[in-house]
Order: structure tokens, then C-alpha cells, then sequence
């Protein structure tokens, strides 16, 4: 295991709660992990920590084995190993692209120095930009040069603080894109920090989902996405909404009643048995939702967000609960309107009624486990 967090914790004195709280994260080495989350969750102190900026109230941060910090333990940052990037790229605007790469590089000689600046700028695709000036450079290419800065010392870890916040959207999620083939490349080990999903989705292995200072879950994109361990990965993550549901078992199938129809032929569905009188709350997604004209379900459009491709309908039921749906564009039907509904859902995602509203609790659905027990015990 490369980088190992074992029940992180970070407290400012100023403060009544942890900034970090309990976290356990793993990273192997060459992958790249991201860290989401809403503004002041904790996701840039944890990065802090790791790099040895934060100093540590409880558990242990290990790099490739060795104890970094701990409560009593602080290995200084220069002693780490460890490179950073940040939003602001912290360029000097006096020097040329191969200078502002060459400048972690003055314990090397200058022969060295001058083979891993054309190594790394080579990698990032800047080689033809060496001499010119960070003004001369565009947004994107500016970022490329802090990374290359950071990659030159040959780093055993690649903290990624926001990097591409003061970039426009449709250039974020291309540079993201770049940025992974480039840590890939270079076989680096990378923990990135951002708030946008899509960036998270682009360019990691691992992803954590960070609030108030707490993991609620550390895995790939597909799994947050159709297996959400908590309420708040489940709401962060895509576009859904939380709809009463109830389930029940006919003729050994696993039937589960929402506002919008049955769902039945579901994959890794809890039995009835899993809450009480079978009722829960299930998560339906934009994605779940289908447009049909011929379906019995009605709903009203109450807000509409063109895409491009496609629409984002909020729609209310007739029932008064609220459902999203994802719609082709060309079915450009006007706000106030009702039209036909129908869900096809895949993945049933359900948590009890009966968990806190306070999203921060660890409130974990019943589903693959609870079957898994089950079928054991048959």
C-alpha cells in the first residue's frame, strides 16, 4: 500500500469539531485518487496533511510504508517526497517554462537538469514552449507547466489541490483527461482534490466523498454512482431524488411499489424483510426516469435545463412527489406541461425511512450484503 490514512484526524484548536474526522483511505501506487466534496469538508486539510503542512491530533498517515505522521510524529515536508500542485499554478512570472521547471531541480547537476526539464516537458507536450514566458502561455498550457514543476524532483506522491478551478468548463474536463494520461505516463501516484464530479469521474481510479470531515465512501465512479454507501454520496453524486417506496415478495421476486410503478427484475434488491412493513426510500435518478407518451404515469414539468443533447426535466406526479428525468432535446415540450413517464431502473437503491436527516450519519443501505447473508442462510 502506498499512501495509508488510518483514522485521520485534524483539529484546529479554534474549532468544536475535527476538520478531518476518522478517515480511512488507501491508495496503491500508480493510481490516481480524488477527494469531493462540498467547500469545507476537509478535502484540502486532508491534502495538507498529507503533505505535511497540518500538523496531526489522531491516527497515523504512511507513505510507502513509512510513518509520516501521527500525534506525536511529524516528518517535515521537504523530507517527504512529496510534489503539489496548485489552483493558482504559482509560476514565476520572470522566468521562461524550462527555468520554472528546472527550479526543484538545483541540487542536480546541470547536465541532469537540463535531460529531466526536456523529459518532463516533453510529457506534458511543451517541449516546443521551453523558452517561452507563463503570460505567453494559455490557461491550460500554464497548468501543464506547474505539473511538469511538479513532476520534474521525480515525487513519490502528487498532491492536486484544485488545479484547474480558474480554468473554463469545457477546458477543465479536456485537461483532466490530459493530466491522467500524463500521471499514467509517468507512472505517478496522485491524490487530487476538486469539488467538480466531472473532473473526479475524468481522471480518477478511486474516488472519496467527503462532508464535515468524514469518508462516506472510498470507491470508483460506477460503484458511488449505483451503490452509494450514505444518503449524502447518493445526493451528491448525479442527479436524483429520494421517493417513498415500499417492497414486497410475490411468488419469490422481489417487488418494490414507487409513485411512478412497480420495479421488478431488479439486481442486489434487500427483501421486505430488511425494514419495517417493507417501506423505505428509494433513490430514482434522472437517468431512471424514461419519457413515454403511451405510459400511464403522468407529471408535470416543473423546470427544464437544456443540455445540449438533452433536457434535465424536474417533474412533479400527480401524487405530489418530485422525480427527474434526463430527455432527448428533441422533445422540447414547454414548463407546465404533463407528459408520460415510466421508470426503468437497474440498480434498486434503497435506505431505511427511518435514517438520520442529518446526511453526515453513516446510515449504509441493505442491499448486495443483506442478500449475500441471506441466500447463505437458505
Amino acid at each position: 500500500m502506498f499512501l495509508d490514512l488510518v483514522n485521520l484526524q485534524v483539529q484546529y484548536p479554534d474549532r468544536p469539531h475535527p476538520s478531518v474526522d476518522a478517515v480511512n483511505l488507501r491508495l496503491q501506487a500508480g493510481e490516481v485518487g480524488v477527494l469531493i466534496g462540498p467547500s469545507g469538508c476537509g478535502k484540502t486539510t486532508l491534502l495538507r496533511a498529507v503533505a505535511g503542512l497540518e500538523p496531526v491530533t489522531a491516527g497515523d498517515i504512511r507513505l510507502a510504508g513509512h510513518l509520516v505522521s501521527n500525534a506525536n510524529t511529524r516528518v517535515p515536508p521537504e523530507s517527504r517526497r512529496v510534489g503539489m500542485v496548485f489552483q493558482d499554478y504559482a509560476l514565476f512570472p520572470h522566468l521562461t517554462v524550462q527555468d520554472n521547471v528546472r527550479f526543484g531541480l538545483h541540487r542536480q547537476t546541470r547536465s541532469d537538469q537540463q535531460r529531466r526539464v526536456a523529459e518532463v516537458l516533453d510529457l506534458v507536450g511543451l517541449a516546443a514552449s521551453s523558452q517561452r514566458y507563463p503570460h505567453e502561455l494559455s490557461g491550460g498550457q500554464q497548468q501543464r507547466v506547474a505539473l511538469a514543476r511538479a513532476l520534474a524532483p521525480a515525487p513519490q506522491l502528487l498532491l492536486l489541490d484544485e488545479p484547474f478551478s480558474n480554468l473554463d468548463v469545457e477546458l477543465r474536463e479536456r485537461l483532466a483527461l490530459e493530466v491522467r494520461a500524463i500521471l499514467k505516463q509517468a507512472n505517478t501516484t496522485a491524490l487530487f482534490v476538486t469539488h467538480d464530479q466531472m473532473e473526479a469521474f475524468a481522471i480518477g481510479d478511486v474516488i472519496g466523498v467527503m462532508s464535515e470531515g468524514r469518508l462516506h465512501q472510498w470507491d470508483d465512479a460506477y460503484t458511488l454512482y449505483h451503490r452509494p454507501a450514505t444518503r449524502f454520496v447518493a445526493d451528491f453524486i448525479g442527479h436524483g431524488v429520494f421517493t417513498p417506496a415500499t417492497l414486497r415478495e410475490v411468488n419469490n421476486q422481489i417487488v418494490v411499489s414507487t409513485p411512478v410503478g412497480e420495479l421488478t427484475d431488479v439486481a442486489e434488491c434487500p427483501l421486505p424483510c430488511a425494514f419495517a412493513s417493507g417501506a423505505c426510500d428509494v433513490l430514482l435518478r434522472a437517468d431512471d426516469i424514461v419519457h413515454d407518451d403511451d405510459a400511464p404515469v403522468k407529471a408535470e414539468i416543473m423546470r427544464k435545463s437544456f443540455r445540449g443533447s438533452e433536457f434535465l426535466y424536474t417533474l412533479r406526479l400527480k401524487t405530489g412527489e418530485t422525480v427527474m428525468a434526463h430527455v432527448p432535446s428533441h422533445h422540447d415540450h414547454t414548463v407546465g406541461e404533463w407528459i408520460g413517464i415510466r421508470a426503468q431502473v437497474d440498480h434498486v437503491v434503497t435506505f431505511s425511512r427511518s435514517c438520520p436527516v442529518n446526511p453526515n450519519e453513516l446510515c449504509r443501505m441493505p442491499c448486495a450484503a443483506h442478500s449475500a447473508s441471506t441466500a447463505q442462510t437458505t
